[in-house]
């Protein structure tokens, strides 16, 4: 048997499929911007994103979230995963502007999203 994608899923249904997750280094500061849906379906792409922003130097690395849409609690926890890993080596993950589905999560589990931080 064969499933459906999420975004096949939707399309079959009439809906609107969900956006995909794209990543872009951040021009201003070191760091990039993803814009998109994570969930299922853009679980690999969140992955290499977050593995490319870890690997970039400095002692804050910048992600911007403004334009990402939605975030499941894997994806969350795949934010978290990263912040602790930078944590480790003595450095910050800042994120910017993260969306409502990200904030709430924050505000239900704080104890397992302490690793994350919010720029002001």
């Amino acid at each position: 048997m064969n499933t459906p994608s999420g975004a096949e899923a939707a399309a079959e249904a009439g809906a609107v499929a969900p956006a995909p997750l794209t990543a872009r280094p951040w021009q201003d500061r070191p760091g990039a911007r993803l814009s998109g849906s994570c969930d299922l379906d853009t679980r690999q792409c969140l992955s290499a994103a977050l593995g490319a922003v870890t690997a970039i130097p400095g002692p804050v690395v910048h992600l911007d979230l403004s334009a990402v849409v939605f975030l499941d609690t894997a994806a969350v926890a795949a934010l978290v995963g990263a912040a602790a890993a930078l944590s480790g080596q003595g450095r910050r993950l800042l994120l910017h502007d993260p969306p409502y589905s990200l904030r709430k999560v924050v505000e239900m589990f704080p104890d397992e999203c302490a690793a994350l931080e919010v720029a002001a």
